[in-house]
């Protein structure tokens, strides 16, 4: 699962990063108001963790935007702002929770785990394609009922190709949604990944196939009993 994390201050968004990381997720990080908006047109976000101070403005101009892009996104508020009115506009203008400066990571993370539990997010059913079945919420994949642990890239990547099943993805999007938007990959990287998964796939009977368009991208498709 991928986060948008908007903060402009590099150490304290290196900690949340490592924090997030460790956790499980993937994440984008942004340092300004343009950028958040650039990676939202791009990516869909479960979870905004979203800083109000930013170099190019106040980061709450921003929710409404959020919201009519990714109406289910849960948007986490970060502010050196403690004063009860800031927290009340902050919530106001359409945030779902609310975090002061100085906060500890673990409490953050738990804010983050509760928000998705919560209902009103992406409740959509798993995608289930040939033998393989793909949880959205929990990420959770099975194959013939047997639940199968991928390594976190290949996870991405079967998650990116699930998402937009039946189309055509194209390398640049599997490359942002792999390894971030700022990841710096080496050219052949997604071919060893994709290679990789489809060989585990059909040593696992998914009945699924990887495809490759060759100058576009990739998309997944069930091969035939």
């Amino acid at each position: 699962m991928r986060i948008l994390l908007v903060e402009d201050h590099e150490e304290l968004a290196h900690e949340i990063r490592r924090r997030m990381e460790s956790s499980g997720f993937a994440v984008d990080r942004v340092a300004t108001f343009q950028d958040a908006m650039t990676a939202l047109w791009s990516q869909q976000y479960p979870v905004v963790v979203l800083d109000r101070r930013l170099p190019d403005g106040d980061g709450l101009s921003i929710i409404p935007d959020i919201r009519r892009r990714q109406p289910g996104c849960r948007v986490l508020v970060l502010t050196a702002l403690d004063a009860v009115d800031e927290r009340i506009n902050g919530l106001d203008a359409g945030a779902d929770d609310y975090l002061t400066k100085p906060f500890d990571l673990d409490e953050m993370m738990a804010r983050i785990r509760a928000s998705l539990r919560r209902p009103g997010g992406d409740a959509a059913p798993p995608i289930t394609i040939g033998e393989l079945s793909f949880d959205l919420r929990s990420r959770n994949i099975s194959i013939a009922g047997k639940p199968v642990i991928l390594h976190q890239r290949e996870l991405a990547l079967l998650e990116g190709l699930l998402r937009r099943a039946g189309r055509i993805v194209e390398r640049e999007t599997l490359l942002s949604e792999i390894w971030g938007l700022d990841g710096e990959v080496q050219s052949h990287a997604l071919t060893i990944i994709v290679s990789r998964l489809r060989s585990r796939l059909e040593k696992l009977g998914a009945r699924v196939e990887i495809n490759m368009v060759r100058g576009v991208g990739y998309f997944i498709s069930e091969v035939e009993k």
